[in-house]
């Protein structure tokens, strides 16, 4: 549910109500400035994650997706201790494995029969063709750490810990903990980290290029904000495509990938907005970005 600023409401009897729906709300989600902000809100959990979760963050990924308004989609977490400590464990042993409630979509339904905790939204994110951006702090764990190697860039706070801890509790990383992870970090320390179940502070991952910056707590925000506006100033079908062109390139040959980036290069010279950029750039004058 996305809820109008709190800045805005004059009423103070509204803005309280508001606050108070707000706080109860597990995962919040406003856009801004082209970006939409999900945000993980159980922090007197550790921001460990249920299956209304899940439904909450399947849902506001398929709304970005779909907003032509939104570019970039950042997810962050309320409170100091952590980004998330993976799975609701106490949630997911209330419950069978194989129960399914009505309603529930065929994402979680194929999750929650096939793990023992409640099915991640890491394909989801996966999935999306917008820019998606994870700021981590404190423990991320498991599910937690699941979601942010779906996403394209990871922003660390100095003294995070990072780990898949599922071995320990008797099955794997699933949701594509076992095949991103060896992609960012090559076989060897995918192994390590997967077989170990050890946590990894935040400057060994940006080490080993798990994350692509490590920031103070204080400014991983505005780091997440910062590498947003940078990637608003590209025009918005140039970006998708370019995610599109890496990620499924890497799946080829170079020889199967230098074409089809080429095939992905074509459509893009016949946009509005490859006419816009040069334009504007011969006026000294910002692009005027259609998306067409």
């Amino acid at each position: 549910m996305a809820y109008l600023p709190l800045r805005y409401i004059k009423s103070k009897s509204l803005k309280s109500k508001m606050e108070n729906m707000v706080a109860e709300e597990k995962v919040l989600y406003e856009v801004r400035n082209q970006t939409a902000w999900i945000t993980l809100n159980r922090p007197e959990s550790l921001n460990a994650v249920n299956r209304e979760m899940v439904r909450s963050i399947v849902d506001y990924c398929r709304a970005a997706e779909e907003d032509p308004n939104v570019q970039v989609v950042i997810f962050k977490a309320n409170g100091e201790r952590a980004f998330s400590v993976g799975g609701d464990i106490k949630d997911r042993a209330r419950q069978n494995a194989t129960e399914i409630e009505p309603g529930e979509s065929p994402l979680v339904q194929r999750q929650s029969k096939n793990s023992a905790i409640p099915g991640t939204p890491a394909p989801v994110i996966a999935a999306m063709n917008k820019i998606t951006i994870a700021l981590l702090h404190g423990y991320t764990v498991g599910t937690g750490l699941l979601m942010s190697l779906a996403c394209d860039i990871r922003i660390a706070a100095e003294g995070a810990r990072l780990g898949l801890s599922e071995v320990r509790l008797g099955f794997l990383a699933g949701s594509g903990g076992t095949q991103r992870l060896p992609r960012l970090v090559g076989i060897p320390k995918a192994l390590e980290i997967c077989l170990s179940g050890e946590l990894y502070d935040a400057a060994e991952c940006y080490r080993i290029g798990l994350v692509n910056q490590l920031v103070s707590y204080d400014q991983l925000v505005p780091a997440g904000e910062k590498m947003a506006q940078s990637f608003l100033k590209g025009a918005p079908l140039a970006l998708r495509y370019i995610k599109e062109a890496i990620y499924k390139g890497c799946e080829m040959t170079l020889e199967q990938g230098l074409r089809y980036e080429s095939d992905l290069q074509s459509m893009v010279l016949q946009t509005d907005d490859a006419k816009e950029g040069p334009k504007a750039f011969v006026e000294k004058r910002p692009p005027l970005w259609k998306g067409r």
